[in-house]
């Protein structure tokens, strides 16, 4: 045999691929395919739960086709999804009853809305470490059930089986015989007590979820059952799982207190390792699960920014920027310096740690000498700032896991070494810009080789990570605190 080969499958939002990795953490070959979402209704997104699983099946085979490696080398399958989409299925047929129900999909909000009002949203947290939200599955599973016609009556009886994206494929790819999840996956849920580490009672007592119809939750490195031989001609165990931002936070390394990542995509997903302890947030962040390992588990504190790439967008396609990304950050790059243009980019709303849904956005500081390119570094100032908010609200909820802080990161606006940059420079904090982009699905196959005995543990098992660019802060603490303090005063004149 050659170095051993692990097999990583990440399914996103919006596509579906395979990466095979070696031992060493070096990419051999991937396959891709996008994924098609459907809305019904303003503010529903839904899914094919047969198409996600047939995507996933052909980009595993696609991947192991064209690479030129011997597949008796693939010694262990790793899986990371899109977390808080779920799927509920008829336990004899396989079919699902409904179209998968998408993160995003907002149509509980009116459930969430009454049972904050009834008071329950503190029991929530103390139990899950979430917030009332319809992002979160616990209430889609419920609307599912109330929804189709005999669903409730049959999820009683033990005839239907539901759970995230995880979960559907796993049960698929072993030919129905594992209906397991993951911590971190369950986590994201609203029926986990993050704490106990089990379904709790009182959350499925309150969302009405039968607890028949959920998976057995293992570790995020363990035995999940074998992929059957019929996919890839021969039987493939699958030995890691996690969510797609916890899969990540692994790649990135984040596995000590302190370390934290951001993902800079359309949004931004922020996770600090808070270690073992788990952290109450003050500021209405997020508690997770970030992995659970060998039984023992760790926790982060997370953050979501609802606009970032997306903001880079609105200067191409809303302001006429030419040239893309590219074009945005070439014209940022040319603005006269000190100029105080600030943009607020609330389109949907702030994220975390103001989860304001009313805000708007707004562009403030314009003067006669004012133009496009001041608007546009201020645009990318904007999801720096919006970094720098969740940072100071996670420094405040959990302070001891802050000592020599860094910020790593990847996603699509990581590719941008300017980018990059000015985050080190306005947030203060050095940046590690990861080399190879594509974190997710190299933290799904660092936890599939701890769990095959690739690596002896998680510390052997992220030395396999490339070496990040070190970005370290230029700007002096009076240039970075007036920049700061201008955003700040910008805030409350678009909250609701």
């Amino acid at each position: 045999m050659g170095q051993p080969l692990i097999l990583a499958l990440d399914q996103g939002t919006t596509s579906t691929r395979a990466i095979l990795f070696q031992a060493d953490g070096k990419p051999v070959c991937d396959a891709s395919r996008p994924l098609r979402q459907s809305y019904p209704r303003d503010g529903w997104v839904e899914h094919d739960a047969d198409e996600i699983y047939a995507a996933c099946v052909g980009v595993l085979r696609d991947t192991v086709e064209k690479c030129d490696r011997d597949s008796a080398d693939i010694i262990a399958l790793g899986i990371t999804n899109q977390r808080e989409t779920v799927v509920v299925w008829d336990k004899a047929t396989g079919r699902p009853i409904h179209p998968a129900i998408v993160w995003q999909d907002r149509r509980t909000a009116e459930v969430c809305d009454r049972l904050r009002d009834e008071s329950h949203e503190p029991a929530v947290t103390a139990a899950t470490g979430l917030l009332l939200d319809p992002y979160f599955s616990g209430t889609k599973i419920a609307w599912i059930l109330d929804k189709v016609p005999g669903a409730r009556r049959r999820a009683e009886a033990g005839e239907l089986l539901c759970g995230t994206i995880d979960s559907w494929v796993i049960w698929r790819l072993t030919g129905k015989e594992a209906h397991v999840t993951d911590a971190t996956n369950a986590s994201r849920t609203l029926l986990f007590d993050i704490q106990a580490q089990d379904w709790s009672d009182e959350m499925l007592a309150l969302f009405d979820v039968p607890r028949a119809l959920l998976p057995a939750v293992l570790d995020c490195a363990a035995d999940y059952g074998r992929v059957t031989p019929d996919i890839l001609g021969r039987p493939l165990p699958i030995r890691g799982v996690a969510g797609d931002q916890q899969a990540a936070l692994m790649g990135q390394g984040c596995i000590h207190p302190g370390e934290m990542k951001v993902t800079y995509g359309t949004g931004g997903f922020m996770l600090v390792n808070t270690g073992e302890t788990r952290p109450h947030s003050a500021s209405r962040l997020l508690t997770t699960v970030a992995a659970r390992v060998g039984g023992r588990t760790t926790y982060a504190l997370e953050g979501s920014i609802f606009v970032a790439g997306a903001a880079i967008q609105w200067l191409n396609e809303g302001l006429g920027v030419t040239g893309g990304p590219r074009g945005a950050e070439a014209l940022a790059r040319t603005a006269r310096g000190d100029h105080g243009v600030v943009v607020v980019p609330a389109f949907t709303g702030l994220g975390a740690p103001w989860w304001d849904a009313e805000a708007r956005g707004a562009v403030f500081g314009l003067t006669r000498d004012a133009g496009l390119a001041e608007i546009a570094q201020a645009t990318f100032d904007s999801c720096v700032f919006q970094g720098r908010d969740l940072i100071e609200a996670m420094r405040a909820d959990a302070p001891s896991a802050f000592e020599d802080a860094a910020l790593r990161i990847d996603g699509g606006m990581a590719k941008s070494a300017w980018f990059s940059q000015r985050l080190a420079d306005l947030t203060g904090l050095p940046v590690h810009r990861a080399s190879y982009q594509e974190t997710t699905a190299l933290g799904a196959a660092l936890f599939a080789g701890v769990g095959a005995g690739v690596y002896g543990s998680v510390e052997d098992a992220v030395k396999a990570r490339p070496e990040a660019e070190v970005l370290t802060p230029a700007f002096d603490t009076v240039t970075r605190e007036a920049a700061y303090a201008r955003w700040l005063d910008a805030l409350p004149r678009v909250r609701s």
